[in-house]
């Protein structure tokens, strides 16, 4: 199956993303631990649930794109269905 630009570029920013997350829970963490373990944990905590919720938007962006496409397909069949009881009609 032959993946358009677009979801290509939501699959490369959705794994970019849990790369960002990790590394930069990381950093976090090794910066804000000069204030103190517990202070540290708890920026890193915030840094993740943040990011998390980023990541959730990329995935919302590919589910409203799959129900598009299902959208477009079941307008076809419809338009189908509806021109073949109209000509059956006449």
């Amino acid at each position: 199956m032959q993946k358009d630009l677009y979801d290509r570029i939501i699959s490369f920013l959705q794994g970019a993303s849990w790369g960002i997350i990790i590394f930069g829970a990381l950093v976090t963490f090794k910066i804000s631990v000069v204030f103190g373990l517990s202070l540290a944990i708890f920026f890193t905590t915030l840094f993740i649930f943040i990011t998390l919720f980023l990541v959730l938007a990329l995935d919302a962006f590919s589910v409203n794109k799959q129900k598009l496409s299902e959208a477009k397909k079941q307008t076809e069949l419809l338009e189908k269905i509806y021109f073949e009881n109209t000509n059956n009609r006449s």
